[in-house]
């Protein structure tokens, strides 16, 4: 076999396995062992696998994923998310729209404390979707919210994806939290924008109003609404400040963000031995698929490198020569399209093995691109007919909902996506300021 067809031997190889219903990490593993066999005799690829595992095992920015995925799941085992849920409501219910709006602040403040896609669009859709159709919210509206809202985990620091990419770009996570937290914020406040508009221009769709079951008054429920956010809100100050000030390193400040969530749930008295069982549980279970996806992407790059897999795309992108906007939109396109077949993890240790050379080429500031990439793989996650955050929704929605309305509730928020991934393509500095502000390397 000619050496130079075994890399796009191994990506057909790779979407044969995930088709026929391989776990993705699996796949990785076995394409990468056919791989490296073609390269070295069993002895020395057996050799090679141990000391990559050693040099992953030995990454101290990836510890940092089970502190972060175990604060999110007590927060959500606890109780506090409903606690937080229903102050919020009782604050903004009375608002157009006032439903889907405390979801996405829900939303946004969930992806805070947790990073987990998935959780996130799971935790609001479980606490939105009853009160939404009750009250006769548009399918499309509760649809979009539910999926938009989850999709904010991809985004929102202390999102797993900028763990992830960082370890395998050798970006600081810190200044990357700093790059995709305003570029998030301005993308919450589209959701928002969107739905408070569409509410006040079309009242139907918001359905009827919320009223505060005790009657309480604005400052009754402000003062209510204070004492469930403000906890949280230090929470999230302290994890992502103690980062982002240097103070504490990610793996350190993701500890202290799982200590945080479980001292809050024993404030609340929501801490019990099956709240802490059930959070080690799925912290495990999560931490090991993540990481597990790690090591077989980890092992399929290497192997894809040797056998001159990045060599061949970089002569192919010389032998083009688009540019560097034209290599950038490139990249981003695959990144998309990528998205409808891989998660996400698959995504970043797929395309970043093999774009970086191609970044370095072309002078493309790192941190700038990968806040552009993360926008990317989180409106891949929402786009149709592939969508994720479809399937997450179709899961936990009753029947009542149909996928048309889910697809026609999503596009409004794309539309929002995209605005945000063009404003900071044309004005970097949204996504490069606060980077470089701050101290940490």
């Amino acid at each position: 076999m000619i050496g130079g067809e075994i890399p796009g031997l191994m990506f057909v190889g790779l979407f044969v396995l995930i088709f026929i219903g391989i776990p993705v990490s699996f796949s990785f593993l076995l394409v990468a062992a056919v791989g490296g066999l073609l390269v070295f005799p069993p002895a020395v690829a057996a050799t090679q696998v141990h000391n990559l595992l050693v040099t992953i095992a030995s990454n101290w920015l990836l510890s940092a994923v089970p502190p972060f995925i175990f604060m999110g799941y007590v927060l959500e085992h606890s109780g506090i998310g409903r606690i937080l849920f229903n102050a919020i409501r009782d604050l903004l219910g009375p608002v157009p729209g006032g439903i889907a709006l405390t979801t996405m602040v829900m939303a946004g403040m969930f992806a805070a404390t947790t990073g987990i896609v998935g959780a996130v669009e799971i935790l609001i859709g479980v606490l939105a979707i009853p009160a939404m159709m009750r009250l006769k919210y548009a399918k499309s509206l509760i649809s979009g919210t539910i999926c938009a809202g989850g999709s904010l985990g991809t985004m929102i620091p202390p999102t797993i994806v900028v763990v992830i990419y960082s370890s395998v770009a050798s970006i600081s996570v810190a200044r990357l939290f700093a790059a995709v937290l305003l570029p998030a914020l301005l993308m919450v406040g589209l959701f928002l924008v969107y739905i408070l508009g569409r509410c006040i221009l079309r009242p139907a769709d918001g359905g009827a109003r919320w009223v505060a079951q005790d009657g309480g008054t604005v400052a009754v429920r402000l003062l209510a609404a204070a004492r469930a956010v403000v906890p949280v809100v230090f929470l999230i100050a302290l994890v992502l400040g103690s980062i982002l000030t240097g103070l504490a390193s990610p793996t350190e400040a993701a500890s202290l963000g799982a200590a945080g969530a479980v001292a809050l749930a024993a404030v609340n008295r929501s801490l019990t031995l099956g709240v802490v069982r059930a959070a080690l549980r799925e912290t495990v279970w999560l931490s090991s698929m993540i990481l597990l996806i790690v090591v077989g992407g980890k092992v399929f790059s290497a192997v894809f490198h040797l056998q001159g897999g990045n060599a061949q795309i970089a002569d192919l992108v010389a032998a083009i020569d688009p540019g560097p906007a034209g290599a950038v939109a490139l990249m981003l396109t695959l990144v998309f399209f990528a998205g409808f077949v891989f998660d996400w993890v698959s995504v970043v240790l797929i395309a970043l093995p093999i774009f970086l050379p191609i970044l370095t080429a072309y002078d493309v500031d790192s941190i700038w691109f990968a806040t552009l990439m993360i926008i990317v793989i989180q409106t891949s996650y929402l786009t149709p007919p592939m969508a994720p955050s479809i399937f997450y929704l179709r899961s936990i929605s009753p029947p009542e909902i149909s996928f048309a309305d889910m697809y026609r509730g999503v596009i409004p928020f794309i539309i929002c996506q995209l605005i945000v991934l063009l404003t900071v393509v044309f004005f970097p500095s949204l996504a490069t300021w606060l980077p470089s502000r701050i101290n940490v390397y």
